[in-house]
């Protein structure tokens, strides 16, 4: 099999910064580079807090009625997990990029340490497919609702323990003091890649000026693999500030967020990435955020059950699944039958699938009519990604409203705040379109934009139902 070869990791050190651009920004990005030992450690107290929540909990009994996030380390570490780390990483990365990757994540730090003391082998081929972000992704979120890991630290330990553990045997077989786990193989790193597109804060990279500077220096790699020189793009980059200054061509910067995406080139916006976005982010994840709410799944399901029980077919209404396979909790009254599986599967694979191929259909048919080579449907694409941005956020923090309206706080706000976010969304994806579509304005650029806003109004209609039932 093809490889591709590895070089160490080397954090480049005195390098000289004067031609780097001396905004507050740039002297940020280049104390981060100064102060790798900080990033370090705080890496490891994120490592340690990690593995504390994660584990000590699935040892715990079930909370009372009576307990609350302030007194019980079940619920506190749900809340931590759930309702705090997963929503806000997500929104920070629409911000910041991808600064949790580089400066907190613990599966980055572990498998970047396993590779610096593993096999050091060369990433094969079939590693490096860009497919498995996507199945990585979709697997992650199904089983995740299967077993119900927003509700049991047991299965929070199997989904986000087993990803730790698979991160840590990576690294030891792959790379040399590198991060091919987070690079290649993450269940969020294709989510990552793509909100990062929108951050208005970057690395930003002048090859010109690169290609100016004669200084010898150490050969630059950071961890996510990227050829740094040519990087344009934030959706890989980790953000941990290493090579900030080299070359005085690298800069912590502002940009405009719709400045990635409305300057990308037509071949480079990938397919698989558009896949992951519509399929995998707006199709996947809605309907798993979506289908315990949903009175059509409970119909379904129902109906179902009545027949298999008028037909003396009972093997699927048994609920006989270990908790690992199927949500099986009896003194929490909470398990799930073979049928409850099945039905799960039917409606986050099947409806989050009919609503990612439609939005599909939309955006390629418009892209069909558009007929101009700097717009394929792939970059069209691209501009729905505020708008799943929101969506993964506003579902997520479904958890966290859940989470405060248990413990009896005022939330009369929600509403409005969910009202602005979604308008904000929306409008922000328009204007993308509207700036790829109407780069001339004529019929064929009119309807374009036309059908390119129906699969963003299409999802827009699924939150209006999700959030407000309307």
């Amino acid at each position: 099999m093809a490889s591709m070869p590895i070089i160490p990791i080397t954090l480049i050190r005195n390098t000289p910064a004067a031609a780097t651009p001396h905004t507050l920004l740039a002297r940020w990005g280049l104390a981060m580079r100064r102060h790798q030992r900080a990033i370090a450690a705080l890496q490891w107290v994120v490592v340690v807090f990690y593995f504390s929540l994660l584990i000590y909990p699935a040892l715990m009994p079930l909370p009372t009625e009576e307990a609350r996030i302030v007194d019980n380390l079940r619920l506190f570490a749900q809340f931590v997990f759930w309702g705090i780390w997963w929503p806000f990483v997500m929104l920070g990365t629409m911000l910041m990029g991808r600064v949790w990757c580089g400066v907190f994540c613990p599966e980055g730090a572990l498998t970047e340490l396993a590779s610096r003391h593993g096999l050091g082998r060369p990433i094969p081929r079939w590693l490096r497919w860009s497919g498995w972000p996507f199945v990585a992704f979709v697997c992650t979120t199904v089983y995740g609702q299967l077993i119900s890991v927003y509700e049991y630290p047991q299965a929070a330990l199997l989904v986000l323990g087993g990803s730790t553990v698979a991160a840590v045997l990576v690294g030891l077989v792959y790379g040399r003091g590198s991060r091919v786990w987070c690079r290649y193989l993450c269940p969020a790193n294709g989510v990552f890649g793509l909100l990062a597109k929108i951050a208005p804060l970057h690395f930003k990279v002048d090859e010109a000026r690169w290609q100016q500077d004669k200084r010898h220096g150490h050969a630059v790699n950071c961890a996510p693999l990227i050829n740094i020189r040519h990087m344009k793009s934030a959706s890989a980059c980790h953000a941990c500030g290493r090579c900030s200054g080299e070359h005085g061509a690298v800069a912590l910067s502002l940009r405009s967020p719709a400045s990635e995406i409305l300057a990308t080139d037509p071949r480079e916006a990938k397919t698989g990435e558009a896949m992951t976005l519509l399929l995998g982010v707006i199709g996947i994840a809605t309907a798993a955020f979506t289908w315990s709410s949903s009175a059509r799944f409970v119909q379904g399901k129902t109906a179902l059950a009545d027949w298999l029980m008028a037909h003396d077919a009972w093997a699927l209404l048994q609920d006989n699944a270990p908790w690992w396979l199927l949500t099986h909790y009896p003194n929490a009254h909470d398990v799930f039958t073979w049928l409850d599986g099945l039905c799960i599967l039917a409606f986050i694979l099947g409806g989050g699938g009919a609503l990612g191929l439609t939005v599909w259909a939309g955006i390629w048919l418009a892209a069909r009519v558009l007929r101009d080579q700097a717009v394929s449907w792939q970059k069209l694409a691209l501009s729905l990604v505020p708008m799943a941005g929101a969506g993964v956020f506003l579902g997520l923090s479904m958890l966290t409203i859940g989470h405060l309206k248990s413990e009896g706080l005022n939330l009369s706000w929600v509403p409005a705040l969910r009202a602005t976010l979604l308008t904000l969304a929306t409008g922000f994806s328009a204007y993308l379109m509207l700036r790829m579509c109407l780069t001339r304005i004529s019929q064929r650029t009119l309807a374009g934009l036309t059908l390119a806003l129906l699969p963003l109004g299409l999802i827009v209609r699924v939150w209006l139902w999700v959030l407000f039932a309307l």
